[in-house]
């Protein structure tokens, strides 16, 4: 229970502020016919070297929280075609147009002329993205998020903020965002699930000046030095409330204490008085937004 109004908090399509986009990544529907272990892909390089170029990391949530190294094929450069005429790359991409032929959605079945290319396709073309597994352990205390370059393939088992900034990323690691996500998100059994609709959009940023964005991006940094200082553990295990090393759990602990008081100069004594303010706030955006509405919707009707 939290004090304040009865206010319920909705799923919404886009940010209730103006901020960086949170997305899906790409949905293969292939039948794990594009992707590789790493056995596969020595053996598609070896005897069709050809292949090399079009071989990438691939991540979903199982690689990215326990550190497993997986391949896709990522053929969304190429010609289908030429691809054709190497007889392995051939054999996986029959196994897809098959597999989508015979879906009961006929989306699915209309995209089987396209057997080299991911169903949907949301990965960046340039810089770098923050990463946010989709379903995650609800013993976490933070759902771990990270950043990748674009060359490493996201899959729609987690989202992804293209051109996300150090500065998302310090928000959305911060013990008050994790507050929020554990009162709104749905679950997947007994474990978190995280989506952008519910949980991020929907999530009341800080305002900030300048001077205290740098701060916070400069304490976000430290916890990736603390992270890397840790290297030979997962983030499985660097969040594993058992096994957290104490100079991340410092680390995030600064953070936590500077972004709450982006909301309130005193900060928040407990769990209950961050969702008080944030109900309260997200309420205050939610009349904001109507009004500016209504106030477009009257102009356009004169």
């Amino acid at each position: 229970l939290v004090s304040g109004n009865n206010v319920t908090v909705e799923a919404s399509k886009k940010p209730i502020q103006p901020r960086s986009k949170m997305i899906f990544g790409n949905k293969p529907t292939d039948g794990g016919y594009l992707f590789l272990t790493q056995e596969e892909k020595e053996y598609l390089e070896s005897n069709e070297p050809y292949s090399t170029q079009f071989i990438k990391p691939v991540l979903g949530a199982k690689e990215f929280l326990h550190g497993e190294q997986r391949w896709c094929l990522w053929f969304e450069e190429a010609d289908l075609d030429e691809l054709m005429k190497y007889p392995l790359i051939k054999q996986r991409l029959e196994g897809v147009k098959q597999k989508r032929a015979e879906s009961d959605a006929q989306s699915t079945r209309d995209y089987a002329k396209y057997p080299h290319l991911f169903r949907q396709i949301a990965q960046p073309k340039s810089g770098n993205y923050i990463l946010v597994p989709g379903v995650t352990s609800e013993r976490r205390q933070y759902v771990p998020i990270g950043f990748y370059g674009y060359e490493v393939i996201a899959t729609n088992l987690v989202n992804i903020i293209p051109n996300g900034t150090i500065y998302d990323f310090a928000i959305l690691t911060s013990l008050i965002h994790n507050d929020w996500m554990r009162l709104v998100t749905g679950r997947l059994e007994s474990r978190y699930r995280y989506t952008s609709t519910i949980v991020y959009n929907t999530f009341p940023f800080p305002n900030t000046t300048d001077a205290q964005k740098q701060k916070i991006e400069n304490l976000a940094e430290e916890i990736l030095l603390a992270r890397a200082s840790n290297a030979g553990m997962t983030l499985a295990e660097l969040y594993d409330p058992d096994k957290m090393p104490e100079d991340l759990k410092k680390a995030h602990s600064n953070l936590d204490e500077a972004v709450d008081k982006l909301y309130r100069p005193q900060g928040f004594a407990n769990t209950e008085e961050r969702l008080a303010h944030l109900l309260a706030r997200y309420e205050q955006l939610i009349k904001a937004e109507k009004q500016s509405k209504a106030k477009k919707k009257t102009k356009q009707s004169k």
